[in-house]
Parts: structure tokens; C-alpha cells; sequence
């Protein structure tokens, strides 16, 4: 017997109606909301009639001013251990570590970040073009490449993820390579040099070393508002439809893109695929620790200014809280769930904390950057840095080395010499004057061929 061409179309904004379509009628397009009213429909979802006010970090007279004093910053002084199992049993070996990392992924999947599905579109790379530059008086390779993402599923929503790479031209073999989320899919001249005040950019220090960088587009894998949700990666995953509370947010669906990247980067022989880095600077340093924590294929991860979201603890009063990420312009990065954390919940109610992101990182080396306290202190500098600590145990616990100490440095002063790193330098929000210190540190974990004598 032949089924019904008819089927239940189950719209979840304004209640539920049921509505009698053609079953090969074309999809509908993706559903059309604010971010202020995607932020309210999740409110809605979690029950939750009122969220706590964020920090005002533009005016220190505000009642809701941002904090910036020490002595006030750490009203939840007690963070989760990430060698302690939810049962009490505590983790003792590498094995168990395995196990243990497993359950704190879970609750950042349905709490903090938002789940992946358990399936998602592939993607076909296409190198759109080939051009030999000279950049830093090397010669250079650059790709330009689209990542086509398989929207058979639901045509109404096209991804296709831009990407960039460049290789040394007389490498003798294939190449490290620094991924940073970016914005470099446009022109074809020289690197430009933001918060680095005239010296060598990051790009022309990477191909000094031998290495070779990628540059990824964020907005061309998720846009960055609540807006769109309905479409890029997480949209066509969705099928034009809005997000549940523990579907990913943009920090996911970017870090997602990445791997994307990653794996082409598997393919091209230019490239060793074993010694590829992230980098990523403010939300793309969110996003850049979100990748390497997840994604055990990176080697290293430079993560610059991330704050509230990134490497910060949750749990920290300074500067950025989670109530301004959990509000309707930062939302979207995140999990639905997150929300109950800004109201009726606090950071404290949290089951993980950013400590365990780092940890989530281990062995892999993992650097953590920092602008001045004058001109960065939203990022909370002592906050990321309190986080590489919690991380300390696991990486000891698997053979590596800590950061050293628990108490903070003096600005400028570099921590290296174990797997996770830290350094505050006494620029604004940048990640510029850290570069050089980055590379020094990444020396030790990746090794470049020869370059042929021209």
C-alpha cells in the first residue's frame, strides 16, 4: 500500500499547530528571528523569566560596573576536580583519565557549549586558486580553498567554508602549519600587522621558522549573532529550524569548521598534518581552546584574550561574567542551556569550569595569552591563568609539566617552562606583542624541513 503523501509539520515558535503539506513539496525556508527574540524563545524553553544583568565594562560608575578589584574576585572559591569521577572515585592513571575526560566533555556538550550532532554533512574542499607570493623575502605558496558543505539534506542553507593557506615555496618536506581564525579569504598582498605597532607580522614570523599558516573564516562556517542560528552549519544541521537548549552554539559549529579544515590539511602534501596549531584571538580565542580541547589532532594551541567563555574561569567576579555571555548579543555562542546559569543559577552551579577545558587539552601544549590589565582586563587575565593551574594535576598526571607555580606573574613575565604556558604582555587586546613568545615556545614541539637552496 502506497503511504500518504501528507505529513505533520510541528512549528516550535508560537506553540504547536499542525498543517497538512505535500511530502515533495520544496523545504521551507529557515525560520526568521531576532537575536532578541531567539534569546527570549530560549528563555522561554528553560523556564526562565528574568536573567541577572551583566557586567558594565564602559562605565565604572554604573550600579552594574564591572569589577576589577581582587579582593572581590572569587566568590566561588571552590572549583570542580577534574581528577575526581561524579561517583567520588578518583582518577589515578592515564586510563582513567580517558574515562574521566569523557564525562567532563559531556557536561560542556550539554551545559557550556552545546552539542554536535552525532552527524554531520560532509564536506569537499575545491582549491579556487594558486598564487606564488613573496612574503617576508620568502617565497610562498598560497591556496585559496571553499570548503562546499553537503546541503542535500536542506537546500535552503548553503555553507561554504573559506580558508586560506600559505607554505614556504623551497620547504624540502612537508610543513607545520598555524591555523588562526581570521578574516583572510580577501586580497592577495602582504600580511598586515595588527597590534604588533609596524614589526614582522605573525604570518612572515610562522614562514621565518619554515612554517606555513591557514587562515579561517568563522562567519563563512556560522554567522556570529543570534540571527543566525537558523542557518550556517548549526541551521542546515536543524533544517532551518531553532536550536534546542543543548544544541552547539558558534564556539562549536566554528571549532567545528577547523577540523573541517584539518582534515583537508590531511590531504595536502604540502602540510604535515601532525604538527598543525590553532590560534585565535578575543571570541576566536573562545573558540580557538574549544578546538584544541576537543579536536586531539591539533598539537598546540595559542589562545589570545579569550575571557569569559575561553579560558577564564566561570566562576571568576572580574571583569566579563556569565551573565554578559549568556545575554541576547553572546548567547549564540553557547549552549541554550548556559542561560540558567546567568538565572535562577549562578557560575558556582556549574558542573565543570574552564580549568577542565584546558585540561581537556592535556598532553598537548597549550598557551595562554593576555593583554595589560589596562587596556585587557575584561579578559581577566588572573582568570585564565588560574584555570591553566586547575589544569596543572592532569598534566602532571600524565607525565608533563605544569606551569610551575600557583601564584601570578609579574606582566611580561613568561611561564614556559612546562606544556601549558602563560604570559600577560603590556599591550591592549591583542595578541600581537605574544607572538614572539609563542613561536619560542611552540620551537620545542614543532620541527620544520629544510628549505632548498634556491
Amino acid at each position: 500500500m502506497r503511504p500518504s503523501p501528507f505529513v505533520i509539520l510541528v512549528l516550535p515558535l508560537s506553540g504547536i499547530f499542525i498543517s497538512s503539506i505535500q511530502a515533495d513539496d520544496p523545504p521551507k525556508a529557515p525560520v526568521e528571528l531576532t537575536a532578541i527574540e531567539d534569546h527570549k524563545r530560549t528563555m522561554e524553553l528553560l523556564n526562565i523569566k528574568e536573567l541577572r544583568r551583566g557586567a558594565n565594562g564602559n562605565n565604572p560608575k554604573a550600579e552594574n560596573a564591572a569589577n576589577y578589584d581582587e579582593s572581590k574576585a572569587n566568590p566561588f572559591p571552590d572549583l570542580p576536580d577534574p581528577l575526581v569521577f561524579k561517583n567520588g572515585e578518583k582518577v589515578t592513571t592515564p586510563e582513567l583519565w580517558k574515562k574521566r575526560r569523557a564525562e567532563i566533555a559531556e557536561d560542556f556538550d550539554r551545559e557550556v557549549y552545546g552539542r554536535v550532532p552525532k552527524e554531520t554533512p560532509a564536506v569537499k574542499w575545491e582549491v579556487t586558486s594558486t598564487d606564488k607570493q613573496t612574503v617576508a623575502e620568502i617565497p610562498v605558496v598560497t591556496k585559496r580553498l571553499v570548503g562546499h558543505v553537503d546541503n542535500s539534506s536542506y537546500t535552503p542553507v548553503t555553507v561554504d567554508i573559506q580558508l586560506t593557506l600559505s607554505t614556504p615555496a623551497n620547504a624540502t618536506g612537508p610543513v607545520p602549519v598555524i591555523m588562526e581564525f581570521g578574516f583572510g579569504f580577501g586580497g592577495k598582498g602582504p600580511p598586515n600587522r595588527p597590534g604588533n605597532k609596524g614589526g614582522p607580522s605573525w604570518q612572515e614570523q610562522v614562514l621565518t621558522k619554515g612554517w606555513g599558516y591557514a587562515i579561517i573564516t568563522p562567519n563563512s562556517i556560522q554567522a556570529d549573532n543570534g540571527a543566525g542560528l537558523t542557518k550556517g552549519i548549526i541551521g542546515l544541521c536543524n533544517k532551518g529550524q531553532p536550536r534546542k537548549v543543548d544544541d552547539w552554539g558558534a564556539l562549536r559549529a566554528w571549532a567545528w569548521g577547523a577540523s573541517r579544515a584539518l582534515d583537508y590539511l590531511e590531504t595536502d602534501k604540502a602540510v604535515d598534518a601532525k604538527q598543525v596549531g590553532i590560534e585565535g584571538m578575543s571570541r576566536y580565542g573562545k573558540a580557538a581552546i574549544v578546538t584544541l580541547a576537543y579536536d586531539e589532532r591539533f598539537a598546540i594551541g595559542f589562545i589570545a584574550s579569550s575571557g569569559a567563555g575561553g579560558a577564564k574561569l566561570h566562576r571568576r567576579h572580574f571583569g566579563e561574567q556569565v551573565e554578559n555571555v549568556a545575554g541576547s548579543v553572546e548567547y549564540h555562542w553557547m549552549a541554550g542551556n548556559y542561560l540558567k546559569y546567568a538565572g535562577p543559577l549562578t557560575a558556582k552551579d556549574l558542573p565543570v569550569d574552564s580549568h577542565e577545558l584546558v585540561a581537556m587539552c592535556t598532553p598537548r601544549p597549550v598557551f595562554i595569552s593576555s593583554g595589560a590589565q589596562q587596556g585587557d582586563g575584561w579578559v581577566d587575565a588572573k582568570g585564565m591563568f588560574l584555570a591553566g593551574v586547575g589544569a596543572g594535576p592532569v598534566y602532571r598526571l600524565l607525565g608533563k609539566k605544569d606551569l610551575g607555580t600557583g601564584e601570578f606573574p609579574a606582566q611580561e613575565t613568561a611561564l614556559m617552562e612546562g606544556e601549558i604556558a602563560f604570559r600577560q604582555h603590556a599591550g591592549g587586546h591583542t595578541a600581537g606583542p605574544n607572538w614572539p613568545t609563542f613561536l619560542k615556545f611552540a620551537d620545542r614541539y614543532l620541527k620544520a624541513p629544510e628549505l632548498s637552496k634556491p
